[in-house]
């Protein structure tokens, strides 16, 4: 079992800046995979961000390529994803996920733990 606490959203005006974390907890963390999805009210989960297990490889989704950034830290079993230039678009809930798929996955179903999610909103 992983267990894993996002912190870090809050309210923003667009155009601004927040730096979301996930602390993971329970099993190796450097042994998973990680991802970081979105869900706005009346909307599907989707797909943000991901990180290998060592932080050497990133893919993002097209809607936030450019602005937004993953990272990891090992040794604090933690995962980051810096927000900037924010748009009211971005508002959503912010969960992590961890999955033991070596392979970039963009798939939710994929992710076997989950956070609880943190909210984000941006205002115009």
């Amino acid at each position: 079992q992983v267990q894993l606490v996002e912190s870090g959203g809050g309210l923003v005006q667009a155009g601004g800046s927040l730096r979301l974390s996930c602390a993971a907890s329970g099993r190796t963390f450097s042994n998973y995979r990680m991802g970081w999805f979105r869900q706005a009210p009346g909307k599907e989960r989707e797909f943000v961000a991901t990180i290998s297990w060592s932080g050497g490889s990133t893919y993002y989704a097209d809607s936030v390529k450019g602005r937004f950034t993953i990272s990891r830290d090992n040794a604090k079993n933690t995962v980051y994803l810096q927000m900037n230039s924010l748009k009211p678009e971005d508002t959503a809930v912010y969960y992590c996920a961890a999955t033991t798929v070596v392979a970039v996955t963009t798939r939710s179903t994929r992710y076997d733990y989950w956070g609880q999610g943190t909210q984000v909103t941006v205002s115009s």
